[in-house]
């Protein structure tokens, strides 16, 4: 038999932005920080669907926790540089998400 249990989601307050985020965590996009008024990379971001409210979690990370990172949004895989995944900030996520006990 099952046992259910509760787990926590995402986000502990150490975690502001997607290059934070542990792997296998779910959380919320908040914004794409943009560096500049007409910046090409938060623009792309946007346009991937990094936007406010949109499902993310980082898949895998390249080699000794270098680039790139694995990240899904939604249902769609992309591999993110570190520098760009620093421009996604997360939304606290409060609540819980239910788990079974199996390992």
């Amino acid at each position: 038999m099952l046992e259910l249990r509760t787990i926590p989601i995402c986000c502990p307050s150490a975690v502001e932005t997607l290059l934070d985020l542990p792997r296998r965590v779910p959380a919320q996009v908040e914004a794409v920080v943009a560096l500049s008024e007409r910046d090409s990379v938060a623009e792309r971001l946007r346009e991937l669907g990094f936007v406010a409210g949109e499902p993310v979690e980082v898949v895998a990370t390249g080699p000794l926790g270098g680039d790139p990172l694995l990240v899904q949004i939604g249902y769609t895989r992309f591999a993110l540089r570190r520098a760009e995944a620093a421009r996604v900030r997360l939304r606290p996520r409060t609540g819980t998400i239910a788990g079974n006990g199996a390992a």
